[in-house]
């Protein structure tokens, strides 16, 4: 085996680990959709109760959104890093 085809096995391998983190990644992003649709009817709900969105569901809301772009670009193939949980959770900065 000369050094062309070990890097070519390393790269199939690669590419089927980072299949494996896409497929986990998908479904982290259908989960965390629906968890966005939860967190904005209850936001809304508390606006409309007390005048004023929640601080905390507001910086949530921020770091949920945040996840959910990094998922996208690990799914399209813009960034090779891969979301939480295999990284820290995105800040609402």
């Amino acid at each position: 085996m000369n050094q062309d085809q070990i890097i070519s096995n390393g790269t199939k391998r690669n590419i089927w680990v980072r299949g494996l983190f896409m497929l986990l990644m998908g479904l982290a992003y259908q989960v965390t959709g629906t968890l966005l649709c939860i967190v904005t009817v209850i936001q809304f709900v508390i606006s409309l109760l007390s005048d004023a969105p929640n601080a905390r569901l507001v910086s949530f809301g921020r770091s949920l959104g945040r996840y959910l772009q990094q998922i996208a670009y690990f799914l399209t193939f813009a960034s090779e890093d891969t979301p939480f949980p295999f990284s820290e959770w995105p800040s609402d900065a």
